[in-house]
Protein backbone atom coordinates (compact mmCIF):
# COMPACT_ATOMS: atom_id res chain seq x y z
CA UNK A 1 0.00 0.00 0.00
CA UNK A 2 0.99 3.61 -0.91
CA UNK A 3 1.63 5.64 1.72
CA UNK A 4 2.24 8.62 0.07
CA UNK A 5 -1.01 9.38 -2.15
CA UNK A 6 -0.58 12.38 -4.62
CA UNK A 7 -3.89 13.48 -6.11
CA UNK A 8 -4.14 15.76 -8.68
CA UNK A 9 -6.61 16.67 -11.79
CA UNK A 10 -7.52 19.36 -13.79
CA UNK A 11 -9.17 22.63 -12.30
CA UNK A 12 -12.64 22.11 -11.91
CA UNK A 13 -13.10 18.31 -11.35
CA UNK A 14 -12.97 18.49 -7.92
CA UNK A 15 -9.23 17.70 -7.20
CA UNK A 16 -9.11 18.93 -3.33
CA UNK A 17 -12.74 17.47 -2.44
CA UNK A 18 -11.12 14.13 -3.58
CA UNK A 19 -8.25 14.60 -2.11
CA UNK A 20 -9.39 15.60 1.63
CA UNK A 21 -12.33 12.53 1.30
CA UNK A 22 -9.31 10.14 0.78
CA UNK A 23 -7.16 11.53 3.95
CA UNK A 24 -10.68 10.87 5.70
CA UNK A 25 -11.00 7.14 4.26
CA UNK A 26 -7.11 6.27 5.24
CA UNK A 27 -7.39 7.60 8.77
CA UNK A 28 -10.44 4.82 9.49
CA UNK A 29 -10.13 2.43 12.53
CA UNK A 30 -8.06 4.58 14.06
CA UNK A 31 -5.37 5.39 11.57
CA UNK A 32 -3.39 8.56 11.36
CA UNK A 33 -3.31 10.86 8.04
CA UNK A 34 -1.61 13.93 6.82
CA UNK A 35 -3.70 16.18 4.19
CA UNK A 36 -0.95 18.56 2.85
CA UNK A 37 -2.22 21.57 0.78
CA UNK A 38 0.83 22.88 -1.94
CA UNK A 39 -0.73 25.69 -3.69
CA UNK A 40 -1.87 28.35 -0.77
CA UNK A 41 -5.49 28.10 -1.97
CA UNK A 42 -6.51 26.88 1.74
CA UNK A 43 -9.73 24.45 -0.15
CA UNK A 44 -8.64 22.14 2.83
CA UNK A 45 -10.01 25.22 5.20
CA UNK A 46 -12.99 26.13 3.81
CA UNK A 47 -13.62 22.33 3.04
CA UNK A 48 -13.50 21.07 6.86
CA UNK A 49 -15.24 24.21 7.80
CA UNK A 50 -12.23 25.33 10.40
CA UNK A 51 -10.25 28.10 10.28
CA UNK A 52 -7.19 29.09 7.54
CA UNK A 53 -4.56 26.56 8.01
CA UNK A 54 -1.20 27.73 9.22
CA UNK A 55 2.68 26.45 8.86
CA UNK A 56 1.95 23.61 11.06
CA UNK A 57 0.17 20.52 11.63
CA UNK A 58 -3.24 20.56 12.87
CA UNK A 59 -6.12 18.04 13.41
CA UNK A 60 -9.25 18.92 11.58
CA UNK A 61 -11.06 16.12 11.56
CA UNK A 62 -11.89 12.55 13.27
CA UNK A 63 -12.50 9.65 10.77
CA UNK A 64 -14.74 6.29 11.37
CA UNK A 65 -13.16 4.27 13.92
CA UNK A 66 -11.28 7.07 15.86
CA UNK A 67 -8.80 7.85 13.14
CA UNK A 68 -7.36 11.29 13.13
CA UNK A 69 -6.51 13.42 9.87
CA UNK A 70 -4.23 16.12 10.44
CA UNK A 71 -3.85 18.74 7.54
CA UNK A 72 -0.72 21.16 7.14
CA UNK A 73 -0.63 24.17 4.19
CA UNK A 74 3.07 24.17 3.41
CA UNK A 75 4.63 27.17 2.43
CA UNK A 76 7.28 27.63 0.28
CA UNK A 77 8.90 30.35 2.25
CA UNK A 78 8.79 29.03 5.57
CA UNK A 79 10.18 25.51 3.74
CA UNK A 80 13.28 26.96 3.43
CA UNK A 81 13.69 28.45 6.42
CA UNK A 82 13.09 25.31 8.12
CA UNK A 83 15.68 23.96 5.49
CA UNK A 84 18.44 26.48 6.57
CA UNK A 85 17.71 25.85 10.11
CA UNK A 86 18.20 22.01 9.50
CA UNK A 87 21.01 21.73 7.03
CA UNK A 88 22.52 24.78 8.06
CA UNK A 89 21.46 25.63 11.36
CA UNK A 90 20.88 29.00 10.44
CA UNK A 91 17.60 30.49 12.55
CA UNK A 92 18.57 34.07 12.98
CA UNK A 93 20.61 34.74 10.09
CA UNK A 94 17.75 32.91 7.88
CA UNK A 95 15.31 35.35 9.61
CA UNK A 96 17.69 37.99 8.25
CA UNK A 97 17.91 36.70 4.84
CA UNK A 98 13.33 36.84 4.82
CA UNK A 99 13.93 40.61 5.94
CA UNK A 100 16.43 41.22 3.24
CA UNK A 101 14.07 39.54 1.06
CA UNK A 102 16.35 36.57 -0.53
CA UNK A 103 14.31 34.27 0.84
CA UNK A 104 11.67 35.34 -1.75
CA UNK A 105 14.01 35.64 -4.09
CA UNK A 106 14.23 31.83 -3.82
CA UNK A 107 11.59 30.43 -3.51
CA UNK A 108 10.11 32.66 -6.70
CA UNK A 109 12.98 33.08 -9.12
CA UNK A 110 14.51 29.54 -8.81
CA UNK A 111 10.80 27.42 -9.19
CA UNK A 112 12.86 24.03 -8.98
CA UNK A 113 14.08 24.81 -5.45
CA UNK A 114 10.72 26.03 -4.72
CA UNK A 115 9.40 22.90 -6.23
CA UNK A 116 12.19 20.80 -3.97
CA UNK A 117 11.02 22.64 -0.46
CA UNK A 118 7.43 21.97 -0.97
CA UNK A 119 7.56 18.54 -2.02
CA UNK A 120 10.44 17.36 0.54
CA UNK A 121 8.12 18.61 3.54
CA UNK A 122 5.58 16.10 2.45
CA UNK A 123 8.02 13.65 1.45
CA UNK A 124 9.68 14.29 5.39
CA UNK A 125 6.44 13.62 6.71
CA UNK A 126 6.25 10.17 4.76
CA UNK A 127 9.82 9.22 6.19
CA UNK A 128 8.93 10.41 9.79
CA UNK A 129 9.09 8.14 12.81
CA UNK A 130 8.38 8.15 16.56
CA UNK A 131 10.86 7.08 18.98
CA UNK A 132 9.12 3.09 19.07
CA UNK A 133 10.08 3.03 15.27
CA UNK A 134 6.57 3.50 14.10
CA UNK A 135 5.40 5.94 11.53
CA UNK A 136 3.81 9.01 12.89
CA UNK A 137 1.50 8.90 9.78
CA UNK A 138 0.08 6.20 8.24
CA UNK A 139 -0.52 8.17 5.27
CA UNK A 140 0.65 11.65 3.69
CA UNK A 141 -2.53 12.60 1.32
CA UNK A 142 -1.16 15.92 -1.02
CA UNK A 143 -4.02 18.29 -3.18
CA UNK A 144 -1.15 18.50 -5.97
CA UNK A 145 -1.14 20.92 -8.78
CA UNK A 146 -3.45 20.45 -11.58
CA UNK A 147 -3.06 17.47 -13.98
CA UNK A 148 -0.92 20.22 -16.63
CA UNK A 149 1.87 21.01 -13.66
CA UNK A 150 1.86 17.98 -11.56
CA UNK A 151 4.62 15.94 -13.70
CA UNK A 152 6.43 18.96 -13.57
CA UNK A 153 6.29 19.83 -9.66
CA UNK A 154 6.83 16.29 -8.78
CA UNK A 155 9.83 15.51 -10.94
CA UNK A 156 12.04 17.92 -8.92
CA UNK A 157 15.28 15.92 -9.85
CA UNK A 158 15.18 17.12 -13.13
CA UNK A 159 14.08 20.37 -12.48
CA UNK A 160 17.20 21.48 -9.95
CA UNK A 161 19.46 19.46 -12.39
CA UNK A 162 20.65 22.79 -14.02
CA UNK A 163 20.60 25.06 -10.39
CA UNK A 164 22.54 22.22 -8.50
CA UNK A 165 24.49 19.25 -9.70
CA UNK A 166 25.82 18.72 -6.30
CA UNK A 167 25.59 20.11 -2.57
CA UNK A 168 22.57 20.15 -0.16
CA UNK A 169 20.10 20.90 -2.78
CA UNK A 170 20.82 18.24 -4.84
CA UNK A 171 20.78 15.36 -2.18
CA UNK A 172 17.67 16.92 -0.71
CA UNK A 173 16.28 16.63 -4.41
CA UNK A 174 17.52 12.80 -4.92
CA UNK A 175 15.83 12.18 -1.46
CA UNK A 176 12.62 13.07 -2.70
CA UNK A 177 12.35 11.62 -5.93
CA UNK A 178 13.56 7.96 -4.25
CA UNK A 179 10.46 8.60 -2.58
CA UNK A 180 8.10 10.03 -4.89
CA UNK A 181 9.69 7.15 -7.50
CA UNK A 182 9.22 4.75 -5.04
CA UNK A 183 6.25 1.93 -4.82
CA UNK A 184 5.62 4.37 -1.27
CA UNK A 185 4.17 7.09 -3.79
CA UNK A 186 0.72 6.45 -6.17
CA UNK A 187 -0.32 9.49 -7.92
CA UNK A 188 -4.29 9.30 -8.86
CA UNK A 189 -5.99 11.76 -11.53
CA UNK A 190 -8.85 13.17 -10.68
CA UNK A 191 -11.35 13.65 -13.86
CA UNK A 192 -15.17 14.33 -15.19
CA UNK A 193 -17.02 12.06 -17.63
CA UNK A 194 -15.85 14.88 -20.15
CA UNK A 195 -14.35 15.31 -23.14
CA UNK A 196 -11.58 18.15 -21.96
CA UNK A 197 -10.92 16.68 -18.45
CA UNK A 198 -10.62 13.14 -20.14
CA UNK A 199 -7.98 13.93 -22.62
CA UNK A 200 -6.01 15.81 -20.04
CA UNK A 201 -6.21 12.75 -17.78
CA UNK A 202 -4.78 10.93 -20.35
CA UNK A 203 -1.97 13.41 -21.58
CA UNK A 204 -1.14 13.39 -17.59
CA UNK A 205 -0.67 9.68 -17.14
CA UNK A 206 1.41 9.59 -20.59
CA UNK A 207 3.27 12.24 -18.84
CA UNK A 208 3.99 10.50 -15.88
CA UNK A 209 4.92 7.18 -17.04
CA UNK A 210 7.32 9.35 -19.16
CA UNK A 211 9.01 10.56 -16.11
CA UNK A 212 8.71 7.27 -14.28
CA UNK A 213 6.17 8.45 -11.66
CA UNK A 214 3.91 5.96 -10.38
CA UNK A 215 0.23 6.56 -11.50
CA UNK A 216 -2.11 5.42 -9.04
CA UNK A 217 -6.25 5.47 -10.17
CA UNK A 218 -8.20 7.50 -12.05
CA UNK A 219 -10.77 8.55 -9.71
CA UNK A 220 -13.81 10.08 -11.83
CA UNK A 221 -15.76 12.50 -9.88
CA UNK A 222 -19.76 14.01 -9.92
CA UNK A 223 -20.78 11.22 -11.62
CA UNK A 224 -24.67 11.51 -12.21
CA UNK A 225 -27.13 8.59 -12.37
CA UNK A 226 -28.60 7.35 -15.29
CA UNK A 227 -32.54 7.70 -15.30
CA UNK A 228 -33.41 7.15 -19.51
CA UNK A 229 -31.14 6.24 -22.48
CA UNK A 230 -32.15 7.10 -25.91
CA UNK A 231 -34.29 3.88 -26.81
CA UNK A 232 -35.98 5.01 -23.85
CA UNK A 233 -36.11 8.87 -25.06
CA UNK A 234 -37.54 7.45 -28.78
CA UNK A 235 -40.10 5.44 -27.44
CA UNK A 236 -41.56 8.28 -25.63
CA UNK A 237 -41.07 10.76 -28.20
CA UNK A 238 -43.02 8.77 -30.33
CA UNK A 239 -46.28 6.56 -30.00
CA UNK A 240 -46.38 7.09 -26.32
CA UNK A 241 -46.78 11.11 -26.36
CA UNK A 242 -50.56 10.88 -25.70
CA UNK A 243 -50.03 8.49 -23.23
CA UNK A 244 -47.40 10.59 -21.54
CA UNK A 245 -49.73 13.49 -21.12
CA UNK A 246 -52.59 11.18 -19.68
CA UNK A 247 -50.70 9.91 -16.88
CA UNK A 248 -49.57 13.55 -16.18
CA UNK A 249 -53.24 14.76 -16.11
CA UNK A 250 -53.96 11.44 -13.57
CA UNK A 251 -50.74 12.97 -11.56
CA UNK A 252 -53.16 15.88 -10.84
CA UNK A 253 -50.45 17.70 -13.00
CA UNK A 254 -52.42 20.68 -14.49
CA UNK A 255 -52.10 21.51 -18.66
CA UNK A 256 -50.42 18.13 -19.40
CA UNK A 257 -50.10 18.50 -22.92
CA UNK A 258 -48.02 21.80 -22.78
CA UNK A 259 -45.19 19.69 -20.44
CA UNK A 260 -44.76 17.01 -22.41
CA UNK A 261 -42.38 18.83 -25.28
CA UNK A 262 -40.26 20.21 -22.80
CA UNK A 263 -39.97 17.03 -21.10
CA UNK A 264 -39.08 15.29 -23.84
CA UNK A 265 -36.32 17.95 -24.67
CA UNK A 266 -35.33 17.30 -21.36
CA UNK A 267 -34.96 13.73 -21.77
CA UNK A 268 -33.37 13.83 -24.78
CA UNK A 269 -30.63 16.39 -23.10
CA UNK A 270 -30.22 13.33 -20.33
CA UNK A 271 -29.90 10.36 -23.24
CA UNK A 272 -27.24 12.55 -25.65
CA UNK A 273 -25.21 13.01 -21.89
CA UNK A 274 -25.69 9.28 -21.16
CA UNK A 275 -23.72 8.79 -24.68
CA UNK A 276 -20.85 10.98 -24.07
CA UNK A 277 -20.52 9.73 -20.58
CA UNK A 278 -20.07 6.02 -22.33
CA UNK A 279 -17.78 7.37 -24.91
CA UNK A 280 -15.85 8.51 -22.52
CA UNK A 281 -15.84 5.75 -20.15
CA UNK A 282 -14.33 4.18 -23.24
CA UNK A 283 -11.53 6.43 -23.33
CA UNK A 284 -10.61 5.61 -20.30
CA UNK A 285 -10.86 2.02 -20.37
CA UNK A 286 -8.16 2.04 -23.08
CA UNK A 287 -5.65 3.72 -20.40
CA UNK A 288 -5.26 0.32 -18.28
CA UNK A 289 -5.23 2.23 -15.42
CA UNK A 290 -7.84 1.23 -12.11
CA UNK A 291 -10.83 3.47 -12.58
CA UNK A 292 -13.20 4.30 -10.01
CA UNK A 293 -16.57 6.84 -9.65
CA UNK A 294 -17.94 8.94 -6.91
CA UNK A 295 -21.39 10.32 -7.02
CA UNK A 296 -22.58 13.70 -7.92
CA UNK A 297 -23.53 15.51 -4.66
CA UNK A 298 -25.99 17.29 -4.90
CA UNK A 299 -26.41 19.19 -1.69
CA UNK A 300 -22.41 20.25 -2.49
CA UNK A 301 -19.34 19.19 -0.95
CA UNK A 302 -19.75 20.56 2.80
CA UNK A 303 -18.37 18.18 5.72
CA UNK A 304 -21.18 16.17 5.62
CA UNK A 305 -20.56 14.99 1.90
CA UNK A 306 -16.71 15.02 2.61
CA UNK A 307 -17.75 11.59 5.12
CA UNK A 308 -19.98 10.35 2.37
CA UNK A 309 -17.52 10.14 -0.15
CA UNK A 310 -14.76 9.03 2.04
CA UNK A 311 -16.97 5.92 2.59
CA UNK A 312 -17.55 5.51 -0.85
CA UNK A 313 -13.58 5.60 -1.51
CA UNK A 314 -12.97 2.89 1.72
CA UNK A 315 -16.04 0.25 -0.25
CA UNK A 316 -14.12 0.74 -3.47
CA UNK A 317 -10.53 0.34 -2.26
CA UNK A 318 -9.15 3.37 -3.16
CA UNK A 319 -5.74 4.36 -1.97
CA UNK A 320 -5.72 0.59 -0.02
Amino acid sequence: MSRLQVVSGKGGTGKTTVAAALALALATEGKRTLLVEVEGRQGIAQLFETEALPYEERKIAVAPGGGEVYALAIDAERALLDYLQMFYKLGAAGRALKKLGAIDFATTVAPGVRDVLLTGKACEAVRRKEKNGGFVYDHVVMDAPPTGRVTRFLNVNDEVAGLARMGPIHHQAQAVMRVLKSPETAVHLVTLLEEMPVQETADGIAELRAADLPVGNVIVNMVRPHVLDEDAVRAASGDHRAGIARALGTAGVSRPDELVGPLLDEAADHAQRVELEREQREVLAKLQVPSYELPFLGEGADLAGLYRLAKELRKLGVGA
